[in-house]
């Protein structure tokens, strides 16, 4: 698969303005019925642009990679970052709050466990996060356009993945380690079948549906 790679501009644009942690972050599971979203946060090292694009030579979008391929990126980045973090927040807190306050919860989960606090932030998509005091950058389409926010794409990916390969031996009727809670037809399937688990978002509309046709999974 040939790939555009993502850059370090917006990154440079914050170091060249005193701002030396820029932390890169991107959400995982939005979309999914169950399962919590999850989030990454990712400070690359100090260096020159052509020295961390052949650090981290394949980091890109996770979509674009293979399962694989994203596990060995995982480990890399790891590895490499001057600083990494993953926060989620569970189906239970975005039944509660609603998908995009707690995509924002998340996130700010994720700063959370960085190592070195972030003085800039990189964000996918139109987020904003109010409730952290630093400058901000929303990028659509950041993961193709950044390097730290690519990077962060594949650790909340990868980790929700984990998550839900090890939920999958608790529901073994749901094949969540196939789709990862996503609305796949095998997905709604189990739903008809056998209701929602407690580990579903049940203000989504698929279990909003089941429950009112009693199929509550208890």
């Amino acid at each position: 698969m040939t790939y555009s790679p993502p850059w370090l501009d917006y990154e440079m644009a914050f170091l060249e303005a005193g701002l030396s942690a820029v932390a890169g972050l991107d959400e995982a599971g939005r979309g999914a019925l169950a399962g919590p979203v999850s989030a990454g946060a990712v400070i690359l090292p100090s260096g020159q642009p052509k020295n961390l694009q052949q650090t981290f030579d394949g980091v890109r979008d996770s979509k674009q990679c293979t399962a694989d391929q994203r596990e060995q990126l995982y480990e890399l980045i790891l590895s490499e970052a001057r600083a990494a973090g993953v926060g989620m927040a569970s189906a239970e807190e975005i039944d509660e709050m609603g998908i995009m306050p707690a995509t924002r919860l998340a996130m700010q989960r994720a700063l959370e466990r960085l190592e070195v606090a972030a003085t800039a932030l990189l964000i996918d998509g139109r987020v904003r996060l109010p409730a952290v005091n630093l400058p901000q950058k929303s990028i659509v389409r950041g993961e193709q356009a950044s390097l730290s926010i690519a990077a962060a794409s594949i650790l909340a990916k990868v980790e929700r993945d984990h998550l839900l390969i090890d939920k999958a031996e608790e529901y073994p009727d749901y094949g969540f380690e196939q789709h990862k809670g996503y609305g796949t037809p095998d997905h709604l399937a189990a739903l008809r079948d056998f209701g929602p688990t407690p580990f579903h978002r049940h203000s989504f509309a698929p279990m909003r549906l089941t429950l009112l046709d009693g199929h509550l999974d208890s």
